[in-house]
C-alpha cells in the first residue's frame, strides 16, 4: 500500500529540466437520473468546463528507503498556495495504480490539483481530481492509458469516496459533450457545449448523419445552495430508505427511468421546454425520497418563478446545487439573479446548441 503523507505546496514551479506530469479533468452537472443511477435507472449529464482540475506530478527525493511517498495537495484555481491533504480513496488510487500500469519502481511523487471544481456541491470534485491526479501520473511514468483504464482507476477512488458509485461522475470528469449513461456505459450525444463546441462540431459534421448535432438550444444555470452536500451520506440515507420500503425504491427507480428517457428524446428532437418540465418532476421525486433540503427548493421554485423552464436539485443532495434550464441568455441572467436573492453563493451558466457556438 502507498502513503500519502502532508506536504507544504508553495507554488513555485519545478526546478528547469525536471518532467513534470501533467493531468486535466473538469466538473460535471446531472441533469436526471441521480441516485436511481446506482440501482440501474439511466442518468444524463452535462460537462462543466469552466470548473477545470489540472495536477501536476512531479518526482521527490526522500531518504533511500523502499516506501512509496505519495503527497497530494490541493489549491483553488490560480491559487499560489495549496493545502496538504491525505484521504484513502487517493491512497488506494495510487496502489491500484502502480499495480495496473507494472510500475515497478519506488514511487516518490508530490501531486498538486489546481482544481476549480468546489468540494461538497455536488459538481464531481472527487472524480475531477482523481482524473487529473491518474492522468499526471500517467504522463509523469511515461504510461499510456486508454479510456477503459482510466474509468477504472478513477472509480477506485470514487467507491472509497462515496460508497458506492455509479461511475458516472469518473465518465462526466473527461467528457466533451452531454452524457446518457446506463449500466456502467455512456454515449456522448451530440449537443454543443461551451468551450468543447468547435471541436466537436467538426467531428459531429464529418460523420454520418446519425451522429450530425442535436438542436437542443438553451443555457443551463447551476446555483451553489452555499451548504455542503454528502454524497455518501445520502446514499446511505437511500440504502436504509429502501431496505425498509422496497417497493419505494421500484417506484422511484420506474419513475426516474421514464423521465430520463423522455428526456433523452427531447434532447435529440430540440423539445427545449419539454425537458425541463421533466427537470422540475425528477425534482420531486428526489424531494420526496429525502434529498433536497428546503434551501434547495426555495431556489428551485425562484428559478422557476423567474422564468426557468425546469430546476432541480443536482449531485448528491443534502446541500450542494441545483441546476435550472433557461430558454436564452436573458432568461439565464434574469434566473441566475433571482437565485442570487433567493441566497445562492455563486453561479455558472453552460450554454448549449447555438448558444455555446454562437453565444447569442
Amino acid at each position: 500500500m502507498s502513503t500519502a503523507k502532508s506536504l507544504t505546496f508553495t507554488g513555485r514551479q519545478p526546478a528547469e529540466g525536471t518532467r513534470v506530469g501533467i493531468g486535466r479533468a473538469h466538473g460535471k452537472a446531472i441533469l436526471l437520473g441521480e441516485h436511481a443511477v446506482v440501482y440501474g435507472a439511466p442518468a444524463l449529464a452535462i460537462p462543466v468546463p469552466q470548473l477545470a482540475a489540472t495536477a501536476t506530478a512531479t518526482r521527490r527525493t526522500d531518504p533511500g528507503d523502499s516506501a512509496d511517498r505519495v503527497s497530494f495537495a490541493v489549491s483553488g484555481s490560480g491559487g499560489t498556495s495549496a493545502t496538504p491533504f491525505g484521504s484513502a480513496d487517493l491512497e488506494e488510487l495510487v496502489s491500484v495504480f502502480k499495480e495496473r500500469t507494472a510500475v515497478t519502481e519506488r514511487m516518490s511523487v508530490n501531486v498538486l490539483i489546481d482544481s476549480a471544481v468546489p468540494r461538497g456541491a455536488g459538481l464531481g470534485s472527487s472524480a475531477a481530481c482523481a482524473r487529473a491526479a491518474v492522468l499526471a501520473l500517467a504522463d509523469l511514468f511515461d504510461r499510456r492509458l486508454d479510456a477503459r483504464a482510466v474509468f477504472d482507476l478513477v472509480q477506485v477512488s470514487e467507491t472509497l469516496a462515496h460508497g458506492r458509485a455509479s461511475g458516472i461522475d469518473a465518465l462526466a470528469a473527461g467528457a466533451t459533450s452531454a452524457l446518457y449513461f446506463r449500466d456502467g456505459a455512456a454515449r456522448e450525444l451530440p449537443i454543443a457545449v461551451a468551450d468543447y463546441a468547435a471541436t466537436n462540431s467538426r467531428r459531429w459534421t464529418s460523420a454520418s448523419d446519425v451522429h450530425r448535432p442535436w438542436g437542443f438550444d438553451g443555457i443551463f444555470v447551476i446555483a451553489d445552495s452555499g451548504v455542503a452536500g454528502n454524497t455518501k451520506d445520502a446514499v446511505e440515507l437511500l440504502r436504509d430508505r429502501f431496505q425498509r420500503a422496497p417497493q419505494e425504491l421500484d417506484a422511484f427507480v420506474r419513475q426516474v427511468s421514464s423521465l430520463t428517457i423522455g428526456a433523452l428524446y427531447d434532447l435529440g428532437r430540440g423539445r427545449v421546454a419539454d425537458f425541463g418540465e421533466r427537470l422540475t418532476e425528477n425534482h420531486r421525486l428526489l424531494r420526496e425520497i429525502g434529498i433536497s433540503t428546503g434551501q434547495i427548493d426555495s431556489m428551485v421554485d425562484a428559478a422557476l418563478a423567474a422564468g426557468g423552464l425546469g430546476a432541480k436539485v443536482s449531485g448528491g443532495g443534502l446541500g450542494g446545487c441545483m441546476i435550472a434550464l433557461a430558454a436564452d441568455l436573458a432568461s439565464a441572467g434574469a434566473v441566475a439573479e433571482r437565485l442570487r436573492t433567493a441566497g445562492a453563493t455563486r453561479s455558472w451558466l453552460v450554454p448549449v446548441g447555438r448558444f455555446a457556438t454562437h453565444g447569442s
